[in-house]
């Protein structure tokens, strides 16, 4: 068992509890319907259907998340897989690169140096990447 990996799995299992039941209601919060006067926003379809698809791509991340607590706690309590190491450190990599993506946004929108704080998934995505890392080694 690797205690780390369990760990990580968690805290994945708990971020999707927290995205379903918290995220989804946040982002049905500002759909263009319910903040913007259908008749007077120019292109309105057009911002309707970009909003569709965000809240497409926030699902992706739902399914995501689900895989990826799955898959840790196969690693962290069996060995029903091959090769755990090579899956935990690839896990490792994945959670950086997750880390990573969410900085460059945050430069890229050129969001303030607090956002950097607020908006601090990217600590999450770091500190899972490292907790893997570490449960891999001993796998």
């Amino acid at each position: 068992m690797s205690y780390q990996l369990a760990i990580v799995g968690a805290l994945t299992f708990l971020a999707l509890l927290a995205h379903i039941f918290g995220g989804i209601r946040e982002s049905l919060s500002v759909a263009p319907a319910k903040l913007a006067d259908t008749e007077k926003v120019a292109n309105f379809e057009a911002l309707e259907r970009n909003w569709v698809q965000s809240m497409c791509a926030f699902q992706l991340v739902t399914v995501d998340l689900l895989v990826l607590s799955a898959l840790l706690f196969l690693l962290a309590f069996t060995d029903v897989l091959l090769q755990k190491q090579l899956i935990g450190f690839g896990l490792a990599a994945f959670y950086f690169l997750w880390g990573c993506a969410w900085l460059v946004q945050i430069f890229a929108l050129r969001r303030k140096a607090k956002d950097y704080l607020l908006l601090g998934h990217w600590f999450f995505w770091f500190g899972c990447s490292a907790l893997i890392y570490w449960g891999s080694l001993s796998l």
